[in-house]
């Protein structure tokens, strides 16, 4: 699996719960992925922040600061993957 971003993506921000299981397929998505990812993409900001109870949602932001988000709420790890990659293009 290679994930690449494009030039035109500056960063990418996940947002999930530790616990809940709407964020499960989450989780699952950055033990499997995250790693790989970084490594094809080691200097790219791909912030993860976990807060108890919140909705799972990923954002990407390109340039001049626009932004794009989709939810990830009950989704499983490879349906994540292609979101993240629907954002990337």
């Amino acid at each position: 699996m290679t994930v690449r971003f494009s030039g035109a993506l500056k960063e990418l921000r996940i947002h999930l719960c530790q616990t809940s299981a709407p964020s499960a397929g989450v989780r699952e998505f950055i033990q499997k992925h995250y790693v790989a990812i970084k490594k094809e993409n080691p200097n790219f900001p791909m912030l993860i922040r976990e807060c108890s109870g919140i909705q799972p949602r990923v954002w990407a932001r390109y340039d001049k600061g626009s932004e794009k988000s989709a939810a990830l709420t009950n989704l499983s790890s490879n349906d994540v993957l292609s979101t993240i990659k629907q954002l990337i293009k």
